[in-house]
């Protein structure tokens, strides 16, 4: 399968952790690290004779030039729909993982390779997530309501319809059991609410997945989570074994590829039913979604499909953050029945 190309700006490599400037003692500057010294007159001499100037610059432009090809593969894992500021410009479902430059907060750092996976905080870029209630009971259908606020505390009401829907809700409980995708529907105040029965004790994480606007008009793709407690007495499941072929509700999945750290792969899955491809339909704008976790601090990346099928496969590109043990959830759709398929696999 060929790799997603790419386009200028395909990834912006913005790094705010630049190691301080080398003492003046230094010889040569570290590979790849651009300095740029201020004050150089008599007090501050110049610490590369000229005639290293040149290789100076060949190692500045070779540096940046691995950080652009590094960044191709470090864009952010969750295909949204980004819209650039004042472009129109909106990327179709399946589109391979890209950032805009939407003169707005960059947010392609949220699910960087070797970086940090989303889901992890209920706040992020000035934006929090706030539950009415963060405990309900065991097997019990009661509302869970919730709000995204701005920094002033206010409630946002501006989302962006990203895959037929405004906001995506993902649960799982901790030991990576009892998968759940919901979408809540939104009150005039900003307030969102769904239906949620949670069916068994423990500690259960909640993702929301969405895209807001933000005053300056600019799309702003964002995953917050919280936990939500369900008292009663937890016994954790063991997580199953990788397999490349499972079952649900009668259907048959198997994928195929071989995702790895640092490195956007392709995954493709064949769903059957008795040996036959499944007829799949339409299900949020693509014919599948995968939800992926990282077992062990529960990060989270969310892929869609590409937009048309190879032959009977449905066709993702996945970019794990970390080497590391995961767990895949399938969504499809069969005759307006939608199932999930789950699977576990080891990253390196």
């Amino acid at each position: 399968m060929a790799a997603p190309s790419g386009h200028p700006g395909y990834a912006r490599l913005v790094p705010d952790n630049i190691p301080p400037e080398a003492s003046e003692d230094d010889a040569t500057p570290a590979p790849g690290l651009l300095s740029l010294a201020s004050g150089t007159g008599a007090d501050r001499p110049l610490r590369a004779p000229a005639d290293r100037t040149a290789a100076r610059t060949a190692a500045i432009i070779g540096g940046l030039i691995a950080a652009l090809l590094l960044g191709f593969g470090l864009g952010r894992s969750t295909n949204a729909p980004v819209n650039s500021a004042g472009t129109g410009h909106t990327d179709p479902p399946g589109t391979p993982p890209h950032a805009h430059d939407s003169g707005g907060p960059d947010t392609s750092g949220q699910a960087l390779v070797g970086g940090i996976a989303v889901g992890q905080s209920a706040t992020l870029l000035g934006y929090r997530m706030v539950p009415t209630s963060t405990t309900t009971a065991a097997g019990r259908t009661q509302p869970f309501t919730f709000t995204i606020v701005n920094e002033a505390g206010v409630a946002v009401t501006d989302f962006v319809t990203v895959h037929d829907k405004p906001m995506h809700l993902v649960l799982l409980r901790r030991d990576l059991s009892g998968y759940q995708h919901l979408h809540p529907t939104m009150a005039a105040d900003g307030t969102w609410s769904v239906p949620l029965r949670l069916p068994e004790p423990g500690i259960w994480r909640a993702y929301a997945d969405f895209t807001l606007v933000d005053a300056a008009r600019a799309q702003i793709p964002l995953t917050l989570g919280i936990d939500v407690t369900v008292p009663g007495d937890y016994q954790p499941r063991p997580l199953p074994a990788p397999a490349a072929t499972t079952s649900a509700d009668g259907f048959t999945v198997a994928y195929e590829g071989t995702p790895r750290a640092a490195a956007i792969a392709p995954l493709a899955f064949r769903i059957t039913r008795a040996g036959v491809p499944a007829a799949l339909d339409r299900y949020l704008g693509s014919y599948g979604h995968l939800v992926v976790v990282r077992e062990i601090d529960l990060g989270y990346v969310h892929v869609h499909a590409d937009v048309t099928m190879a032959g009977d496969t449905v066709q993702f590109w996945l970019a794990p953050p970390s080497p590391g043990r995961y767990r895949l959830f399938l969504d499809f759709q069969v005759g307006g029945t939608v199932h999930h398929a789950a699977f576990t696999i080891n990253v390196s």
